[in-house]
């Protein structure tokens, strides 16, 4: 009995089991057409999920990202300055612009203390090296000078021995040719006549010896003085003053006390003497 009740329950199990598998197979078929229909609808409506998910893929993922500040927005452009920009602009205008600009470079602020500091020391610099430039240009034009100034004084002093040899030279026939009985036989020199109706012409106060404890002594022709006794405070500047002849050259007639000298100024040589010739 307990075999047949087993065997009898195995078998109710199998039919049961069987149903579920038949009920499975059913509903299956039953799907098949429906998942059919759906493909198709999928093929027609192929591009809109296509475009749906492009756009998915467009749109980036959310991420909890802090919130970014909107930048400012930019001020709109007035539709006449694209206008009026064919335009030239009038006088006013321009005025303006240009004391907008000013403006903005005066009230630009100085915030690049190092970079005009930079530029002054460029500027300094660049100064420095013109200085150095305008010195060295000085110097060779100084070099030029002073060799053109020691080329000219050697041709002044060549030039003036020369002047001087020939001064020697004229000098010397000069003296050569001095004569000194030639003016005393002309009566236009005859100083003894004029003297003698003149008599205050001759008397010009006491003679000063140019060295100190030095007395009178006679000299004749042919003596050197000193050359004091032959300066310019003893000459006689006007010798037709007193009827004596003109001089020239290197001669001067001075003053000796109470005689009168023809003195070679350039040698201190007496050319001629007249004897008490002052009173």
């Amino acid at each position: 009995m307990s075999r047949l009740f087993t065997a009898a329950a195995w078998g109710a199990m199998a039919l049961s089991v069987a149903g579920l598998g038949i009920a499975d197979i059913a509903s299956a078929a039953e799907q098949r057409p429906s998942e059919r229909d759906n493909r198709a609808g999928n093929r027609t409506q192929g591009p809109d999920r296509r475009s749906g998910q492009q756009d998915r893929r467009s749109q980036p993922a959310q991420v909890n990202a802090p919130p970014r500040t909107q930048p400012a927005q930019a001020p709109q452009r007035n539709t006449n300055q694209s206008q009026n920009r064919d335009r030239p602009p009038t006088m006013t205008e321009a005025r303006q612009g240009a004391f907008s600009r000013q403006n903005q470079r005066q009230n630009q602020p100085q915030n690049q203390p190092q970079n005009q500091a930079q530029r002054d020391q460029r500027r300094d610099d660049r100064r420095d090296q013109r200085d150095q430039r305008d010195d060295r240009r000085d110097q060779r034009y100084d070099q030029r000078n002073d060799r053109r100034d020691q080329q000219y004084d050697q041709r002044n002093d060549r030039r003036d021995q020369r002047y001087d040899r020939r001064d020697d030279r004229r000098d010397y026939r000069e003296t050569r040719r001095w004569d000194r009985s030639d003016w005393r036989r002309n009566n236009r020199y005859d100083w003894r006549s004029y003297r003698a109706r003149n008599r205050s012409v001759y008397r010009i106060g006491n003679y000063h010896s140019p060295y100190y404890g030095y007395r009178y002594r006679r000299v004749g022709v042919g003596f050197v003085l000193r050359s004091l006794f032959f300066g310019s405070t003893y000459w006689i500047t006007d010798p037709w003053y007193y009827r004596l002849p003109e001089v020239y050259g290197p001669y001067r007639w001075v003053r000796y006390y109470d005689d009168v000298l023809l003195v070679n100024i350039y040698t201190g040589e007496v050319v001629d003497v007249v004897y008490d010739f002052f009173w």
